[in-house]
């Protein structure tokens, strides 16, 4: 299994059977060897710099319905909220204070309607903070609109596709929405020029081995800017309220595995793996992660944006606690890095 990883390193693709092999193997050893060499990666690749992110939940309204997530549009019990393009660039005058040079505007799917509102937005952003980056992830829209967003000033698109697998997208996900038009959007944010993040659910309802398989190998041949993959988490309000979450173990296995296959990725330790496990997001740096993204959104709003339960957004998760973060990194032989970290610029 040694010689596996090690030809993962050295060559950055292995075969379909040779992934399935790898996110089979539970010998402790060849694991911690796996981490090793991610993590030895990462360091070659920027040092000890973890990217810090601002992110700014602008609003958990959404069209869509998909049934793991606690904002889906049938949830009545959720106290909908929508902030204001002031709220937002406050929010954003906090986060450069603190030292933030990227923020990211997350969202619940919007009609097109909304489209010239966040234009607008990204629009003030940039003219008062022209050295900083906007990642935004916002769902799926028109080419149009994405090229309305870039040229308006933003970066950065991050659009999970969720499983690559046709039946288990439809598992997921009600009629109306597809993995055709999820790759369709991914493709167009490449081409206008975005630094374009995609991902997945680690351990998601009815999710085998093969599909995963499919998502590491559909990821190896689309070359992303960025990877975000955390493991799934229940919500009590969705049809999969039952469901047991993803394994943190897979989650890292796959950390190590992305870091391998694409050295310069920028890759999130994400915010469930902290919810998880307490230390989870230090677990996800030493298995080759490099960002993490603080919350950044107004505090009495936080909790009303649960895309699953007990989602963690205090303490070293949010943007006020970047002290205790620095600690916790520092711990573990690592330092936040107040720099755009633009995927470029990692490159150098």
């Amino acid at each position: 299994m040694k010689n596996l990883i090690t030809k993962l390193r050295q060559e950055h693709y292995l075969d379909a059977e040779e992934y399935k092999a790898l996110l089979l193997c539970r010998d402790a050893d060849a694991l911690k060897y796996l981490q090793e060499q991610a993590r030895e990666v990462a360091l070659g690749q920027f040092g000890n710099r973890v990217f810090i992110r601002g992110l700014i939940e602008i609003s958990n309204r959404c069209r869509n319905n998909c049934y793991y997530c606690g904002i889906r549009k049938e949830n009545q019990d959720v106290v909908r909220y929508e902030l204001t393009q002031e709220d937002i660039l406050d929010c954003c005058r906090e986060g450069y204070t603190l030292g933030f040079r990227t923020f990211v505007l997350q969202g619940g799917e919007t009609p097109a309607t909304k489209d010239a509102w966040t234009v607008e937005t990204i629009s003030s952003i940039r003219q008062e903070f022209p050295d900083c980056a906007i990642t935004l992830s916002l769902g799926e829209k028109s080419r149009e609109a994405y090229e309305r967003f870039f040229q308006a000033g933003a970066n950065r698109y991050l659009l999970r596709h969720e499983t690559h697998n046709e039946e288990h997208y439809r598992h997921l996900h009600p009629a109306g929405m597809s993995i055709k038009q999820r790759l369709q959007c991914l493709t167009w944010l490449k081409e206008i020029g975005y630094q374009t993040g995609t991902g997945i659910m680690v351990g998601s309802p009815g999710q085998s081995i093969g599909h995963l398989v499919e998502d590491i190998l559909f990821i190896e041949q689309f070359h992303p800017e960025m990877i975000g993959i955390g493991p799934f988490i229940p919500h009590h309000d969705t049809p999969f309220a039952t469901a047991l979450p993803g394994s943190i173990e897979m989650t890292l296995k796959l950390l190590s595995i992305f870091r391998l296959m694409h050295p310069e990725v920028l890759l999130p330790s994400t915010t469930a793996l902290a919810t998880l496990s307490p230390d989870g997001r230090e677990r996800g740096i030493l298995a080759g992660a490099n960002v993490v993204m603080p919350n950044l959104s107004p505090r009495d709003q936080r909790e009303k944006y649960t895309l699953y339960d007990n989602k963690a957004s205090l303490g070293a998760e949010a943007a006020e606690g970047l002290q205790q973060l620095e600690e916790k990194l520092a711990a573990i032989g690592y330092r936040i890095s107040k720099e755009r970290g633009d995927y470029s610029y990692v490159q150098c």
